[in-house]
């Protein structure tokens, strides 16, 4: 039996979307091997056991954050999963303050209680965790570590080209 959690939502996308994934098998969501590629800045990739291999860039993982509030901030501004925020987005909020002598504008991004994000945007974990036998958890360098990515959400949201070609036949 694996754990899914308690769902909430309209019972019709609910169940759409359990009809949507219902061909994850065990040897589909368990991973015979994962390399987690802190060192060389590089991301994520899982082996599963049943023979399939899924990699995804830190970029990426970090815009798919499952947490509830990354994926209510995604719906609200309909992205995707694992789209990136639009630039304009990313740098709100702003303290902007004038220099009166040379007109120039300064301006210092810091999203309230996080740490401020990188300009080249390059966020990385800063740790990994392993949750139970059913997950991994990242710390951003952006301070966000809310987002428990279940071996299931990774699966099914593979990159590969296979994956996403399949993926769009579903949506």
């Amino acid at each position: 039996m694996s754990h899914e959690g308690i769902r909430f939502g309209r019972r019709d996308e609910i169940e759409a979307e359990a009809e949507e994934h219902f061909d994850l098998t065990d040897a589909s969501t368990n991973p015979a091997k994962v390399r987690v590629n802190k060192t060389l800045g590089t991301g994520m990739e899982i082996d599963w056991q049943d023979g399939h291999k899924s990699s995804w860039s830190f970029a990426w993982l970090r815009d798919a954050c499952p947490c509830a509030t990354c994926q209510a901030e995604r719906e609200a501004s309909g992205r995707a999963v694992g789209e990136p925020k639009p630039k304009a987005a990313a740098a709100a909020p702003a303290a902007v303050a004038a220099a009166p002598a040379e007109g120039r504008v300064v301006t210092q991004w810091r999203a309230p209680g996080l740490a401020p994000r990188a300009v080249a945007g390059t966020i990385q974990p800063v740790k990994v965790t392993q949750v139970g036998r059913y997950a991994v958890r990242f710390q951003w360098s952006d301070g966000h570590e809310a987002g428990i990515y279940s071996w299931t959400y990774l699966r099914r949201v593979c990159q590969c080209a296979e994956c996403k070609a399949t993926q769009g036949e579903a949506s």
